[in-house]
């Protein structure tokens, strides 16, 4: 990326726009204060950067807009934590750090050619973001078969990216898109349930098919044994593990899990890597 030496120098970005996503989470759309920086940077579908704020600290996010684009990223990002909360206190034109971009994405090129189903819940859609948009985007559409959503949170509300998620993406060739939520509301005319049983219930088969995944814990665990059920096959299953990134170049530990360190050989790995993790993970 650039000519940068320092690989932990955060470089200063100018926060362009704010898209609020549901009541705690905003899309940061940013620009390198440094025109070539901006030119320079490349980043994979999945991978991430870490932003800094002063006085609060930093923290690792997921890079949510595609890398064709090019003259901007975008952050979706919770108020949760020290971090999150300064950095929701902020308005358009405040100043950050970002440095990265680090972990390996989400490795297209071995979906290319293939059908590929996407399974998120609540902001588990943000880094599932980067590679969709990546794989609809016209000068990559024919490297990719069919591109299927299926897309859920607690409420409508909290539906991330509503204008793609119930607009945008259903209306791209060979797309197709299923919402649901969690309980039922008077407004909602769409489908309402659990993320794991409406993929039983919509029944995608998996020969052939790859499977990206990203949400709640409690959700992967319970969608993968459907994904299991529909016929996807461990190497065609992957998922982001985004824990405990301090330092994003493997140096200070807080993300090792067994043998691996999630910011070097992760964050994205496929259900035969994950099943060999500890089993306390």
């Amino acid at each position: 990326m650039g000519n940068v030496e320092n690989c932990l120098l955060p470089l200063p970005a100018t926060i362009q726009k704010i898209i609020p996503e549901t009541s705690d989470v905003n899309t940061y759309r940013v620009t390198f204060d440094d025109p070539e920086v901006m030119a320079n940077w490349r980043n994979k579908p999945g991978q991430l950067a870490m932003i800094s704020l002063f006085g609060a600290g930093e923290a690792m996010f997921s890079i949510s807009s595609s890398p064709t684009q090019r003259d901007y990223l975008e952050f979706t990002i919770r108020k949760a934590g020290v971090v999150t909360k300064a950095l929701h206190s902020l308005e358009e034109g405040g100043k950050i750090g970002i440095r990265g971009p680090y972990g390996n994405g989400f490795p297209f090129d071995l979906m290319k050619g293939r059908d590929v189903l996407f399974v998120g819940g609540g902001i588990g859609l943000a880094p599932l973001r980067s590679l969709i948009e990546f794989m609809l985007d016209d000068q990559n559409r024919a490297d990719f078969g069919k591109i299927e959503v299926l897309y859920g949170a607690r409420s409508s509300d909290d539906l991330c990216f509503k204008q793609a998620v119930l607009e945008d993406w259903p209306k791209r060739p060979n797309c197709e898109v299923w919402t649901t939520i969690d309980r039922a509301e008077d407004a909602w005319k769409g489908h309402v349930g659990f993320v794991p049983a409406y993929l039983e219930e919509v029944g995608p088969k998996g020969e052939g098919k790859v499977a990206v995944l990203c949400g709640p814990p409690i959700m992967i665990k319970f969608v993968l044994v459907g994904l299991e059920k529909l016929g996807f096959k461990d190497e065609m299953i992957y998922s982001t593990l985004e824990l405990r990134m301090k330092c994003g170049v493997g140096k200070c530990g807080r993300c090792n899990i067994g043998h691996k360190f999630v910011c070097l050989e992760g964050p994205v790995f496929d259900l035969v890597q994950i099943k060999e993790l500890p089993p306390e993970f």
